[in-house]
């Protein structure tokens, strides 16, 4: 696979995605994870940034919109749909680690945020919500 330059994702299961956007990606694990989406057979249906979150940004104040990556839904090993908010986000931006810098700090305490109103939102929904980190994408969920 050559390197992933940002643009449309044209699904080849154009009949599971139920987005009314065309589905616009922002990085090469996003692709990784529409296509996992479009071809596994256990995704139900799925959408690109198709929910808006009100949040406070924890820097300005202000109230904002949150746009996480993927809603879905699957059928689990028990044939049950489950539905899921997804956002896939480079490790490094998920945790605040010793070595960071104060962008990088800002940037965590920015997503922290966001999650938080979304974990909010789905609450009401009645859905999960989840982060998917390039460890989760090619690992497979194996803990190291």
């Amino acid at each position: 696979m050559g390197r992933f330059q940002q643009g449309i994702f044209k699904p080849r299961n154009p009949h599971k995605y139920v987005g009314s956007t065309p589905i616009r990606l922002r990085s090469s694990w996003e692709f990784t994870f529409a296509n996992f989406l479009d071809t596994n057979i256990n995704i139900v249906e799925w959408a690109s940034e198709s929910v808006k979150i009100p949040y406070r940004h924890p820097i300005t104040g202000k109230q904002t919109i949150y746009v996480p990556d993927f809603l879905i839904r699957y059928r689990d090993k028990r044939n049950t749909v489950i539905t899921e908010l997804i956002e896939v986000k480079p490790y490094n931006q998920s945790i605040v680690e010793g070595k960071m810098n104060a962008k990088q700090r800002m940037t965590v305490a920015i997503n922290h945020a966001k999650w938080a109103s979304a974990r909010t939102w789905c609450k009401r929904q009645k859905i999960s919500f989840r982060i998917i980190t390039e460890r989760e994408l090619y690992n497979q969920g194996k803990r190291k």
